[in-house]
């Protein structure tokens, strides 16, 4: 049974390739279930006899598994490139090693492309390209018969032009097909209402290298100082148990009605990662498990995870957008990455509802200012951005509009370039991290204490 937005999403998408239009930007809030909206697209078109096969691409393994599965189901045949399947589901990585002889298919056949997170797709042209939008400009984007490209976050950090994506004139806003915001998805119970809590502390004890002791009052002051870095708050160890407890606490309170239930935590490295691991399992006693970007089989363990009673899952670089496990109500964001593309991304991971009565989703997370300015604007569709088209000569401005919420311009634009990565890997950690952590890498000063612990509640959608 499609959900009422998929209905319509649908109806809207047969319209538009009806009138002669071969690309669809699908704009729906993470959670909805965008997988299942394509499955049914692609059923259609070949109902209709407008398509001979289907080619998915997704940001990592994990997606790309989950998109075989809805596929095959819904199709009920083979998706998984073999003789005699009728499509297959790759990573954006898997289109770097596809030769001329695998893109003359999209030459000499009717072929729906469907893109899942276009956004990673960056270039209206092979100048202002990355590695996958090059790949679409040359091979996917005048070859394919029909494009669906589908995305819960709209804009990039490097703020290039997404691929295939129309912008207008003249105050080039991108034009979305069809949208169906997080609010919309909330009021129909297609999603969990999100509540974040934001970390403070109202006494912060520093002691500087000239040995001299300071004291601050909250985060966001503490982190004025140039001798201290937010990498030393995540990984203290006072931190780190207070935001745990917390998530322990409400993930505990959960589970009295959701036995099922689970929580995330995005850690920032490996060593990071283990850090938490022995938090969770020493200090209060949680069952929990580790998955990371460097594992062979992390796929797996995701697999198993969404299945299992697992309580918690501590994640560098995986659990990420796309990656669907409903059982996931509570996360801790402890990662260094602090973008707002990267925030809402995590935030994701708990909003897709399930079975159970409970429906609540928990996000804890440092009161630092570019966190605590995200959560605040949870409820706009997107944010305040500019899209830059780089040339050799000038650079044209693109902005993105939410609702009647104009964009301003960023004077200040964060430029980050993915590149080649292995097929495993999930593209929300592919970045060069120096470009999103705090550059005081060494910090010249040392935390000492902290005093007590508040929080302050977000709830964006009052039901």
């Amino acid at each position: 049974m499609l959900r009422v937005w998929q209905k319509e999403c649908l109806s809207t998408v047969k319209e538009h390739y009806s009138q002669s239009h071969k690309h669809f930007l699908c704009l729906a809030t993470p959670g909805a279930g965008k997988t299942v909206l394509a499955a049914e697209v692609a059923a259609y078109l070949f109902e209709k006899n407008k398509i001979d096969f289907v080619l998915c691409f997704s940001p990592s393994t994990e997606v790309a598994s989950g998109i075989k599965r809805s596929f095959s189901k819904r199709l009920n045949c083979n998706f998984d490139g073999v003789i005699g399947s009728i499509g297959c589901s790759y990573t954006y990585q898997n289109m770097r090693f596809f030769n001329d002889d695998y893109w003359r298919l999209l030459r000499n056949n009717r072929v729906l492309v469907v893109f899942d997170e276009i956004h990673h797709c960056a270039g209206s042209s092979v100048e202002n390209a990355n590695v996958w939008g090059e790949d679409i400009v040359r091979n996917i984007q005048d070859q394919a018969t029909y494009t669906l490209a589908l995305t819960g976050t709209p804009w990039r950090s490097d703020l290039l032009p997404i691929s295939l994506a129309t912008y207008s004139a003249p105050d080039n806003q991108i034009q979305c097909n069809y949208t169906y915001s997080l609010q919309q998805a909330v009021s129909d119970g297609v999603c969990r209402n999100p509540k974040i809590v934001l970390v403070d502390n109202e006494e912060i004890s520093v002691t500087t290298n000239k040995q001299e002791n300071k004291t601050y009052n909250s985060l966001q002051d503490l982190l004025k100082d140039p001798s201290i870095a937010y990498q030393d708050l995540i990984k203290h160890k006072d931190v780190i148990n207070y935001i745990i407890s917390q998530g322990v606490r409400k993930l505990i309170e959960i589970r009295l009605e959701n036995p099922e239930a689970a929580g995330l935590i995005v850690a920032s490295s490996v060593k990071h990662a283990e850090q938490i691991l022995a938090v969770l399992t020493e200090d209060f006693h949680q069952s929990a498990t580790i998955v990371t970007y460097k594992e062979q089989f992390a796929s797996d363990k995701i697999s198993y995870f969404r299945f299992n009673d697992t309580q918690w899952i501590v994640s560098v670089g995986m659990v990420s957008e796309g990656t669907d496990i409903p059982r996931l109500q509570v996360c801790c964001h402890l990662s260094r990455v602090k973008t707002e593309l990267y925030f809402r991304q995590v935030l994701g991971r708990i909003l897709r509802v399930s079975s159970s009565p409970n429906k609540e989703a928990w996000l804890f997370t440092l009161a630092e200012e570019k966190l605590s300015s995200f959560a605040n604007r949870i409820d706009q569709e997107l944010p305040d951005m500019v899209v830059l088209v780089k040339s050799s000569k000038t650079a044209d401005h693109f902005s993105i509009e939410g609702g009647n919420k104009k964009a301003s311009v960023s004077t200040n634009p964060i430029l980050v370039e993915a590149t080649n990565f292995p097929g495993n890997v999930s593209l929300s950690e592919q970045f060069n991290f120096s470009n999103f952590q705090d550059k005081r890498s060494i910090s010249s000063a040392s935390l000492e204490s902290f005093g007590g612990f508040r929080e302050k509640l977000i709830e964006a959608f009052e039901l």
